[in-house]
């Protein structure tokens, strides 16, 4: 096919395309043309219980211990913290380099993400919770949705399998489990001005996990 005859064609479909998304804003905009008072104040009050609705969690959040990152006193504890908060991430750890990567992690996304819980419990003083879950490797993540244990991350496979993960792919890798609000791009890219990749390596430690 002749040069002349491909951009003659390139042209038409950016035309086209160009077309369809102006007929789209023009639609738009003829809509809001259309709303009378009334139907701008509906709207209004729509949005404004949304954000009552929002605050109220926000406080609930907050109350229940959300925006933390905080140890389980006890094992008890843990069965009324996952029952009081719908989604909970329960670090099991011992105190070794990989678990204190995992909670530098942890710590940040718990500020991040505050509809969730972030907890963490040490596996040698939580036997039977270690038992009941099958917790071996160290460290390990129980996600927790309605009191539920819906899946796990053990070690750092996940995480390509270094202690030099960055933030942003735990978050990732949480938000396909649905245990926290993601919607494509990291949260953390808002609270970062140009910054590199975030890491918590600090170590030249080559240990991804460790076992009980």
């Amino acid at each position: 096919m002749e040069i002349p005859k491909v951009q003659e064609i390139l042209e038409k479909q950016v035309l086209t395309v160009a077309k369809a998304f102006e007929d789209k804003i023009d639609d738009e905009i003829a809509a809001l043309d259309r709303l009378d008072l009334d139907d701008i104040e509906v709207l209004r009050e729509r949005r404004l219980q949304q954000m009552k609705k929002m605050a109220e969690k926000r406080s609930r959040w907050m109350a229940l211990g959300h925006g933390e990152y905080s140890e389980i006193p006890s094992e008890k504890d843990f069965f009324s913290i996952v029952k009081a908060s719908e989604r909970v991430v329960c670090h099991f750890y011992r105190e070794n380099w990989p678990c204190k990567v995992m909670d530098k992690h942890l710590s940040i996304l718990a500020k991040q993400h505050i509809e969730t819980r972030f907890v963490k419990t040490q596996a040698e003083k939580s036997p039977f919770l270690a038992e009941k879950l099958k917790i071996v490797v160290l460290p390990t993540l129980a996600l927790i949705k309605n009191a539920k244990v819906d899946d796990y991350v053990v070690g750092f496979d996940e995480l390509g399998g270094t202690d030099g993960f960055s933030t942003e792919e735990l978050e990732e890798r949480l938000a396909r489990a649905q245990l926290i609000y993601f919607e494509g791009e990291s949260s953390l890219n808002s609270s970062k001005s140009g910054a590199t990749t975030r890491s918590v390596r600090q170590s030249t430690n080559s240990h991804s996990s460790d076992s009980e």
